[in-house]
């Protein structure tokens, strides 16, 4: 079979209580034939009787042996993908008590986990081959990247992916080590989104454009073009991605300080902007009542005077002092 298009099947099985209640027939068979044989062999009698004892003796033994090879449990969420003779056999995936072609073997999912004891800092150990494939959701929480933004920034990112195991047969087959294979192509999908957006967004008076996407403004947005890149290289590993999300986004502390005064000097000139257009709107509605009742009548030169003054007062960062005019103000 061609590795490069496994496609997951299930395998051939039988009820694993089943064939374990015939597994100790054959062993309780078997303990009565040896009896039997050694009997008939003690007391010295039909000794040819007893020597063709011992053949049926064999083989329910080895036939036990061979019933206790192929019996496998499965939890929920746990799945096995058998090889027999270098060739993929089939996969289950759901929960029971299966018995197998006993010359069918689970492959084992991670080449690091060698089965074999291995010496660690002066102490011998045991690392056993983990064969069970886990369909249960998964985190992957990898570390933190310093990527360049769309403008150049360099910033800090970090995402966590939520996933898990739908084709056992691409995940054990189709890559090396399905959980290597997707931390590295959630780093690469991450960088490639990345540096397609600013961090933010501001436009020359200062406020955040609404139309445009950018890293913090529209981390959801973001967060599911990441989601639907990392499912586009990960399918060949037969994963789902359910879920990505942003869980770190700063500047990188080079540049922090910098951008830290560059987003307060935007915020000022946006407050401003905003007060400016507050206070011309309060102005004009001063001199429109003032016309309209008849309050009092100015000329330009007062009319500019009272606006300037008013502006002034409206737009100052401090409270004003009020200077009381005794007199005329002609």
């Amino acid at each position: 079979m061609d590795n490069k298009n496994v496609e997951e099947r299930k395998a051939a099985y039988f009820s694993g209580m089943a064939m374990l209640i015939i597994a100790i027939l054959l062993s309780v068979l078997s303990v009565f034939l040896l009896l039997w044989a050694v009997g008939v062999s003690t007391f010295g009698f039909y000794l040819s009787a007893g020597s063709i004892l011992w053949l049926p003796v064999s083989v329910c033994w080895a036939v036990v042996v061979l019933i206790f090879f192929g019996l496998y449990i499965l939890k929920p969420n746990e799945a096995y993908a058998f090889t027999i003779f270098g060739k993929y056999y089939g996969s289950i995936n759901e929960a029971g008590f299966y018995f197998i072609n006993p010359f069918a073997f689970p492959t084992q999912i991670s080449k690091d986990d060698t089965g074999f004891s291995i010496t660690t800092a002066g102490a011998t150990i045991w690392k056993p081959a983990i064969r069970k494939i886990s369909l249960k959701a998964t985190t992957l929480n990898n570390e933190k990247q310093k990527i360049n933004d769309q403008l150049g920034n360099p910033i800090e990112i970090g995402i966590v992916v939520i996933w898990r195991v739908v084709n056992t047969a691409k995940a054990v087959f189709n890559v090396d080590d399905y959980f290597q294979f997707l931390s590295t192509q959630c780093d690469a999908a991450l960088r490639n989104i990345v540096r397609m957006y600013p961090y933010d967004i501001h436009n020359q008076e200062g406020t955040e454009g609404a139309d445009e996407l950018s890293l913090r403004g529209s981390s959801r947005e973001i967060a599911e073009q990441i989601r639907v890149e990392i499912q586009e290289k990960v399918d060949v590993a037969g994963l789902e991605i359910m879920e990505a999300r942003i869980t770190h986004l700063a500047y990188s502390p080079e540049i922090a300080a910098a951008m830290l005064q560059r987003q307060q000097a935007s915020a000022i000139i946006a407050a401003r902007a905003l007060i400016v257009r507050g206070a011309v709107g309060m102005v004009e509605q001063a001199l429109k009542e003032l016309s309209e009742h008849s309050i009092v009548e100015l000329d330009n030169e007062r009319k500019a005077a009272m606006v300037s003054n008013l502006l002034v007062v409206l737009c100052g960062n401090k409270d004003p002092q009020p200077i009381v005019n005794s007199g005329t103000i002609y």
